[in-house]
């Protein structure tokens, strides 16, 4: 009877982690990734991403010695292509902070396999966003002016009213936090890693980063205390900064903008496009290096669940906007939603529509939420869906205004195009870096899950049966 409650126990709750998985060898294989060349697959990917990343930087030359001009905002779109990818990239460095902050917190196990990858994305994807509204000024050089520093010799003061300068906060605060929160995380790791370097220079390197950690019950006190400390501040984080981010849109008395369900929207959005991301990116890590024993279906099944429940939010708000356009009465703010599905930007709003709304309703069917295939194809659906959808919400609003004498259409040129291109290849240059220098997975979390599955039956192990035949009064197993 003991071994029939066990067996129906770990079908209700099956392991996170296969049965054979040791700590030796989650250690090992975790570490060997950035301890041996990496497969060619990291090469032709990194030649790519390397490429597009020399695209940038030729770009932002190009555009800092010209002057924005040569983007294609103008008037009536005086916003577009940059501000369109701002907020994406800045949606989609909204996971790592949910993942690893608010998962933590309500001690979700399985974030373990997944955080340490989506830390860094939040990292890099802040990086990208970052570059956007510091080319937009036009001089670069001079974004000290948007910093809280006394200036009594200049001739601008910060105008702390406008939402524009609330970004430089939330954006500012958002990825000094994520950066303690990874940095704080991968110490065990990196101590792991010094201990087992080979060569000098990566033992004193590694040694540096690693902090002196020595893994003695003082050092997991302060450590533990740190990262909850740490985790906490991140919380509301992940609440603020989409948030302020609407703002730039919200505070505004343009139709299509000037609505109040745009910081719960957005916030909604980001978590969607993060998570989708994630996605993206583990289902390949896990293909290239092996991890699917440590990166289970499970983990990504997970995520999937998350992605339809927050496309549903998502879905809703686009509901809920029309009404409210309707409900108002106002003539201005239903013409820019009709114009949104029915103007020239009709196919951006249906495209935004089919992979936000339509294409995530998949997921409702446990083959795609286990299927590799199925979850990578919607996880890029939804990461172009909600670039349509900043897309949409920016220039479709934009480009008829009040006055149909000041109507006009916007056209992205060939340095819009290539910027957007050469961030990405910027994104991926860092993530497979990240990849090969650092442990793409928190070995130190990793281990704790595994002892805890061992201990507690989430794992088909020799100790939880033999338990339960005591228990029962049973002869013990040969």
């Amino acid at each position: 009877m003991a071994d029939l409650a066990i067996d129906r126990n770990l079908e209700l709750n099956p392991p996170l982690l296969p049965v054979e998985t040791t700590h030796a060898r989650v250690t090992d294989q975790i570490s060997r990734i950035t301890e041996t060349p990496p497969p060619k697959q990291w090469y032709y990917a990194m030649a790519v991403a390397g490429t597009l990343t020399l695209v940038l930087f030729a770009m932002i030359t190009y555009l800092v010695s010209t002057g924005i001009g040569v983007w294609g905002n103008n008037q009536p779109v005086a916003w577009a292509w940059d501000i369109t990818n701002f907020v994406w990239w800045i949606g989609i460095g909204h996971a790592g902070t949910l993942i690893s902050a608010i998962l933590f917190l309500f001690r979700q196990k399985w974030r373990t396999a997944i955080n340490r990858a989506a830390e860094a994305m939040t990292i890099f994807a802040v990086m990208c966003a970052g570059l956007y509204p510091l080319l937009h000024t036009g001089r670069p050089w001079r974004i000290y002016f948007a910093l809280p520093i006394p200036n009594p010799y200049l001739d601008l003061w910060q105008n702390f009213r406008s939402p524009l300068l609330w970004d430089v906060f939330a954006v500012s605060t958002y990825a000094t936090v994520s950066i303690l929160f990874w940095y704080v995380g991968l110490i065990p790791d990196l101590a792991t890693l010094r201990d087992r370097a080979t060569t000098k220079l990566r033992q004193v390197v590694l040694g540096i980063f690693s902090l002196g950690w020595r893994g003695s019950a003082k050092h997991w006190k302060n450590y533990e205390l740190a990262y909850l400390l740490l985790a906490g501040l991140s919380t509301p984080l992940v609440l603020s900064v989409h948030s302020i981010v609407s703002f730039d849109f919200a505070v505004a008395l343009l139709p299509g903008w000037h609505t109040t369900i745009f910081p719960p929207y957005f916030v909604a959005g980001a978590i969607f496009s993060g998570f989708a991301m994630v996605v993206t990116l583990m289902v390949l890590a896990r293909w290239v290096y092996g991890l699917e024993n440590l990166v289970t279906t499970r983990h990504l099944e997970n995520m999937t669940k998350i992605m339809l429940a927050t496309g549903l939010i998502v879905g809703y708000s686009y509901a809920t906007e029309f009404f409210i356009a309707w409900y108002s009465g106002n003539p201005y703010e239903r013409f820019a939603f009709l114009n949104r599905a029915f103007g020239p930007y009709y196919w951006a709003y249906w495209t935004m529509a089919s992979c936000n709304v339509l294409v995530p309703q998949l997921f409702w069917f446990k083959k795609m939420r286990t299927s590799l295939v199925g979850m990578f194809v919607i996880s890029i659906f939804v990461n172009i869906g909600m670039w349509f959808e900043r897309f949409v919400i920016i220039v479709s609003s934009l480009h008829r205004d009040f006055l149909p004498s000041s109507w006009g259409m916007f056209h992205p040129t060939f340095v819009d195009i290539l910027m957007y291109t050469g961030t990405i290849g910027m994104f991926l240059t860092l993530f497979l870096l990240f990849l090969r220098f650092l442990p793409v997975i928190a070995i130190a979390e990793i281990k704790g899950v595994l002892s805890a599955q061992m201990v507690t039956g989430g794992s088909a192990n020799h100790i939880v049966p033999e338990r339960a035949r005591q228990a029962a009064g049973e002869a013990p197993a040969l």
